[in-house]
């Protein structure tokens, strides 16, 4: 898919003038062609065949790709143009290394983001119940500016920079005031309020169950009260859905699917290692409260 991709792109690219102007800028698309096709669109074709070559030949695309993608970041953000191809080639980067990884080991080495200092353990049972809140207000201190302020600006910053933001007036589309300040208020609303969904699910945490929301110190007791009785994960709840609102406050659509990504990578990749550490450690009582409450929508009725 991606070989066809790649090739499809560049049909469009040598017949479709602003479509090189979006992806490559002020790059010479015939420079870039005599590289990319046989790096990126040929090798992928050949590392999804059976052939013998096709691991060493997966490990050249994802070398490739990620040093296209920093080209074309640089590029961008120096003002050159070729935007929308520094997200193409992210979102092939991604794939590309996905693909080589399963590839050389067979798997996609998922559990490699949960081992050292994010491995899940549970926290020091010693620990009383004030020492557990202040060490969990540290942790949403730290949490909420690096992934709710400080990544949120610079992807905005970078999405103004590389042009990439949705042109909906160039497609004639004038947004009134009026909505604007509607979208603000209401990202503002759901930020404030998914915010105190998360507060109140971490003291839960900290109080009920003597731990943190950080894996590395995990709660020691199973906790079924509070908003754990609707939702088995209210605290990845309230952080994604803050993370949308983050978004619409700054209106940035990157902001959005930067939210919405990790929530697709939480999902797929680190819940089903904290479930099974929690399946582990707490037998039938976890098993029973999973079969119960759902993960992301809350349940019509309370756990007990």
């Amino acid at each position: 898919m991606q070989a066809l991709c790649g090739a499809v792109w560049w049909v469009a690219v040598f017949t479709i003038p602003w479509v090189r102007e979006a992806t490559l800028g002020i790059l010479d698309p015939v420079a870039v062609a005599a590289l990319d096709i046989p790096l990126f669109v040929v090798a992928s074709a050949l590392a999804a065949t059976p052939l013998r070559i096709a691991r060493g030949v997966s490990l050249v695309v994802a070398a490739w790709t990620a040093l296209v993608t920093l080209a074309l970041a640089l590029l961008a953000t120096l003002g050159g143009g070729a935007g929308w191809g520094v997200l193409i080639m992210v979102a092939a980067t991604g794939g590309s290394l996905v693909a080589a990884t399963a590839l050389m080991l067979g798997r996609v080495p998922t559990e490699w983001i949960v081992t050292g200092p994010f491995a899940f353990r549970p926290a020091d049972a010693r620990r009383g119940p004030a020492v557990n809140l202040a060490v969990t207000a540290a942790q949403i201190v730290v949490f909420w500016g690096v992934f709710f302020v400080v990544i949120p600006l610079v992807i905005t910053a970078l999405e103004h920079r590389w042009r990439v933001g949705l042109p909906l007036a160039a497609l004639g589309v004038v947004t009134p005031p009026v909505v604007t300040t509607a979208v603000t208020v209401i990202g503002a609303v759901v930020f404030v309020v998914a915010g105190a969904l998360g507060l109140w699910s971490a003291a839960i945490m900290a109080v009920q169950g003597g731990g943190t929301p950080l894996p590395s110190e995990m709660a020691n007791r199973l906790v079924v009260v509070g908003p754990y009785r609707w939702v088995r994960n209210p605290m990845a709840v309230a952080g994604i859905v803050q993370g949308v609102a983050v978004g619409l406050l700054l209106g940035s659509w990157l902001v959005v699917a930067y939210a919405l990504a990790g929530s697709l990578l939480w999902n797929l990749v680190v819940r089903p290692y904290e479930e099974a550490d929690l399946e582990e450690r707490f037998g039938d009582d976890f098993r029973r409260y999973r079969d119960a409450v759902r993960c992301w929508v809350p349940s019509a009725h309370p756990y007990r």
